[in-house]
């Protein structure tokens, strides 16, 4: 594993994890619940913003590593799934939604297994849906998080739920995309 600022970045963000969690484990104590939801919604941004810092640094400083390109994405689908299991143990996110979701990154990953291991792994590489699909999560999910109303005016609830079931939506699209793309190639 290259130890560059890039990967570094990579692992912080997952470290970031435990700590999404943690937050609403806390006793009362440590934070109202507005509290813990600033907290939660801040440490998720953070998380949000090392996924878009470590692929700019990694070409910016041409430090890009094949680990890297394999626990990048990894990242991403930890802290997405992490905070829908906070979001759905809090009753903020529907259970079929976030089934599809975390079915659906499950199911890819095993599907870019398979197609990598057949030497096919271009057929499945990331289309602009799934990435459409990645940022109405990552804007969905801290919304959620947050709960409340952002300056008085923008109900953060209604906005996040309706994001995250586009993000649904966009979730089984994509799904059925990759999988029409990959699936004649691993017959032949």
């Amino acid at each position: 594993m290259p130890l560059n600022l890039p990967n570094l970045i990579t692992l912080l963000r997952i470290l970031l994890i435990p700590l999404i969690v943690g937050i609403f484990y806390l006793p009362d104590v440590w934070f109202t619940d507005q509290g813990r939801n600033i907290a939660a919604t801040a440490v998720f941004i953070v998380a949000a913003i090392t996924d878009w810092l470590d692929g700019y640094l990694a070409r910016k400083l041409n430090q890009m590593s094949a680990f890297g390109a394999f626990l990048d994405p990894v990242a991403d689908k930890l802290v997405v799934v992490g905070a829908l299991v906070v979001l759905l143990k809090l009753g903020r996110v529907d259970m079929v939604v976030g089934l599809i979701i975390i079915g659906r990154e499950i199911a890819i990953s095993a599907l870019r297994e398979w197609m990598a291991h057949l030497g096919r792994a271009k057929s499945v590489a990331v289309a602009f849906i799934g990435k459409l699909k990645t940022v109405l999560q990552m804007v969905a999910i801290p919304l959620l998080l947050f709960e409340d109303r952002l300056f008085g005016v923008i109900d953060c609830y209604a906005l996040g739920t309706a994001l995250i079931y586009v993000a649904a939506v966009l979730t089984v699209i994509s799904m059925l995309y990759y999988m029409r793309r990959a699936l004649p190639l691993a017959r032949s």
